[in-house]
Parts: structure tokens; C-alpha cells; sequence
């Protein structure tokens, strides 16, 4: 399963403070990694078979080799020195550590520690009920609070990306950039949107607290909410005519399901007479890469959508044939919460030519993760690749430009329900229309 996905986007109060915090939790990270970076190895000889004999365990830590599906793999950091601090620690935390804890606690910290050392901050180690739920969420139904979580680079801390139409976060009245300060009373400043998705979810009917930290034009509050968690299904595409016959497409994260959503929503268009598109990326912080590509066959012309190179300098390209490319005028609307697979879609069309990019500046995620299943059910999801642009532009880490740049007013948004960055692109198409007469 490769996903462009989970690039967990963007606040301003007390931004040293909080940068300032957010070092001290990763210097302890480092340190907690460091320690459970020995304890990683046992999890390599555990991995294939849990119920391996105390000699087997010991002949395999001695041979540091590991076997499955007919491939071997000889570890450089087996051996029998780290073996034998793993049994230290372990029995040192036996014997002094304060709070309860299970045996499944320290062996899933191995695995995670394993694939924290790496410094991937897309890397993740799931146990078997975590592969499954996220899978529920790639399938486009799972629960939840309806919100997008995304991280902000430049506080260190997560932030509510969007919400989705109707939905309890909606509904109790959250904001597109509110700080997620704490959920319940975990604190959450430092952790990458992934930690806090895992607090915000839970069993349906259940109640999350979160305390929230929102910019107002003079001052930044503090927001106390209890949303109860409902069953999320994804609506992931929203559509409908604007004036002058301008078709709007929302599209609001890429699982499985929207494909066909998006292809429904474009022939409805179509078929009320849409003169123009406007897609809707905004907050969009990615999902399926196969899922971009397949949007992108219904708008571009004959050739290569987008390809990524590995660690071997293996090139794969994902293409189309043309044979339903779109014959209206074009925008993508984009902010920078605009991440991966939505840069792809936008990446792709600009190099095309195919529409304008209105709004600012995409959030810049140029590389593929991918979710590899292990053989006792758990999974590792590791970045795997870079992609690249038609024209062989990588955007990791400076985005897409847009070709109009309009800044999002949130007080006319928030106050008087106007949409000035949806005003500037469908003032493209006109502009379009225009210039073709």
C-alpha cells in the first residue's frame, strides 16, 4: 500500500516557547530511542514466529540472521552483547520501575523504537489492531470527530486542518487553524499527527475533551470543547453548480472511495452544463497516490501523471492515456495545507497546463510512504521514495507556487461566509472565458 499521505501540516502563539518544548520531548525521545535501539533487535528475531524456543531465540541472536518467504537477511547490529543488555534493561526495569506495565508494552516499544531511530518522522510501526483501524480509515469509514489533523512545522505542534461538512467537529464550532493544546488531559504539543489522531479516535458515542488555542485579531484564546465521537463515513468529495455554471469540486483527503466519488461528481456537473471546474484542494493533506492518479486521468492529456525514484534509483511512472482529458476550463484551489497526493493532482495540471492554481503556496511533501505488512500481522509504513513532477520537479520541501496568490480572510470566512480565495478562482474562469473570446 503506498500513500502520499498523513503529512501533517500547520499558528502563531508562543512559537519559541512551544519550539523550545518540542526540543526538550525530542532530546528525550532520543534518549528513550537509544535505549530501545537495542532492544530492537530481539523484535528482528521475534518478528517472524513469537513462539520461537529459548534456544532457537538464542541460536538466532548468535547468528544475527533473520528468514522468511525463502529470503535471509544478515543483521549488521545483532549480537550477543546487545542481546544481553536487552535482558539488563528489562531486568532493571523490573526491579525499579514505579508504574504497572505489560510484557506487549515493552515488545511493541522495541518495534517502535526500531523505526523512531530512523528519524523518519513518516515512519511508524502498527500493531495489529492499529493496521486494521487504519485501513478502516483508507476505506473511508472509521470514528471520529470529523476534523482534519495536520502538523505545523513552524510551532511544533498539530493543528485542525479542516473539518468535514456536518460533522460533530463542525458542529461544536472548530476552526481551520486552531491549536491542539491537549486531548483529555494528554498533553500534545510535540507529537506529529498521527500520536493525536490515535487520542482523538475512539469508540463511537464516547466523549474527547480538547482544549484548543485560537488566534482572534487581538488575542490568542483558550477553547474548551466535548465532542462526541460518531461513525465517520467519508464523504470525501463534495460538488455542486456555482453561478454562471461554474462546477465546484471539494475534495477533501484521497481513500479508496473517492475516485468513483470524484467521477460522479464530475459527469453531474457535466451533465447540468458546467462551463468551467473549480477543484477544491484546500486542506487536502493527501491520501492514496493511486487515488491522485486515477483523478488525474479524468483531466490530463497523454503522458506521465507523476514517478518516484527509490533508494536505488528505480524509476517508476504512473501515467495516462488521454483518453478522458478534460475539455473545460480549470482551477485548483490550494493552501498550505495542500500536502502530497494533492500535490501531485496540482503539480501535474500545472505542468500540463491544463488550469490555474489560485490560492498560496502547497505545503511541499515529495515523498512516498509505503505500508508493509509483517508476518504476524503488524506492519511498518516507511518512506520509500521521492516523486516528481511531469516536468521533473521534486517540490519536497518548498510546495507549488500558485499562479494567482490569495491569501485566506478568515474574519469574512468566520463572520460573513464569504469565500474570498473561491471568489478569486472563479474570477479565473471568467478570465478564461474571457481571453478565448
Amino acid at each position: 500500500m503506498e500513500e502520499l499521505n498523513e503529512v501533517t501540516v500547520e499558528s502563531k502563539a508562543s512559537e519559541e516557547e512551544t519550539s523550545r518544548s518540542f526540543g526538550q520531548k525530542r532530546f528525550l525521545l532520543g534518549i528513550l530511542c537509544g535505549m530501545l535501539i537495542a532492544m530492537s533487535i530481539v523484535g528482528l528475531v521475534l518478528l517472524g514466529n513469537h513462539f520461537l524456543s529459548d534456544y532457537k531465540v538464542k541460536a538466532a541472536v548468535k547468528a544475527g540472521t533473520f528468514a522468511e518467504d525463502g529470503e535471509s537477511y544478515h543483521s549488521k547490529i545483532v549480537n550477543e552483547g546487545v542481546a544481553s543488555k536487552i535482558v539488563t534493561l528489562e531486568s532493571v526495569i523490573d526491579k525499579y520501575y514505579l508504574n504497572d506495565y505489560t510484557n506487549e508494552d515493552l515488545e511493541t516499544g522495541i518495534y517502535r523504537g526500531m523505526v523512531d531511530a530512523l528519524g523518519d518522522k513518516y515512519g511508524e510501526y502498527y500493531t495489529v489492531e492499529e493496521i486494521k483501524k487504519a485501513r478502516e480509515k483508507s476505506e473511508g469509514v472509521f470514528g471520529g470527530i470529523g476534523a482534519y489533523i495536520s502538523y505545523d512545522e513552524d510551532l511544533g505542534c498539530c493543528i485542525i486542518a479542516g473539518t468535514m461538512e456536518g460533522g460533530p467537529a463542525e458542529r461544536t464550532g472548530l476552526h481551520e487553524g486552531d491549536i491542539i493544546y491537549k486531548v483529555d488531559d494528554i498533553d500534545a504539543q510535540g507529537m506529529d499527527s498521527s500520536e493525536v489522531v490515535k487520542y482523538v479516535r475512539g469508540e463511537v458515542d464516547t466523549v474527547v475533551h480538547l482544549t484548543l488555542l485560537r488566534d482572534t485579531a487581538d488575542k490568542t484564546e483558550t477553547i474548551e470543547v466535548d465532542i462526541t465521537r460518531e461513525i465517520i463515513e467519508s464523504n470525501t468529495v463534495i460538488y455542486e453548480m456555482k453561478e454562471d455554471n461554474i462546477g465546484y469540486i471539494g475534495i477533501t483527503e484521497f481513500d479508496s472511495v473517492t475516485s468513483d466519488q470524484f467521477t460522479e461528481a464530475l459527469a453531474v456537473l457535466k451533465g447540468q452544463g458546467a462551463r468551467g471546474i473549480i477543484i477544491d484542494l484546500r486542506s487536502n493533506l493527501g491520501g492514496n497516490l493511486d487515488t491522485a492518479c486515477d483523478i488525474a486521468r479524468n483531466i490530463l492529456p497523454k503522458g506521465v501523471i507523476v514517478y518516484t525514484i527509490d533508494k536505488y534509483d528505480k524509476r517508476k511512472e504512473y501515467t495516462c492515456d488521454g483518453e478522458h482529458e478534460l475539455d473545460l476550463p480549470l482551477v485548483m484551489l490550494v493552501n498550505k495545507y495542500s500536502a502530497s497526493a494533492s500535490e501531485v493532482l496540482t503539480g501535474a495540471v500545472k505542468d500540463y497546463g491544463k488550469g490555474k492554481v489560485v490560492g498560496t503556496t502547497t505545503y511541499g511533501k515529495g515523498i512516498v510512504q509505503t505500508v508493509i505488512p509483517l508476518s504476524d500481522g503488524s506492519a511498518v509504513k516507511l518512506t520509500t521514495s521521492s516523486y516528481y513532477t511531469p516536468n521533473g520537479v521534486c517540490i519536497h520541501g518548498t510546495g507549488i507556487d500558485p499562479d494567482v496568490e490569495v491569501e485566506f480572510d478568515s474574519d469574512a470566512y468566520y463572520n460573513d461566509g464569504v469565500d474570498n480565495q473561491l471568489n478569486a478562482a472563479m474570477e479565473e474562469i471568467h478570465k478564461i472565458w474571457e481571453s478565448s473570446y
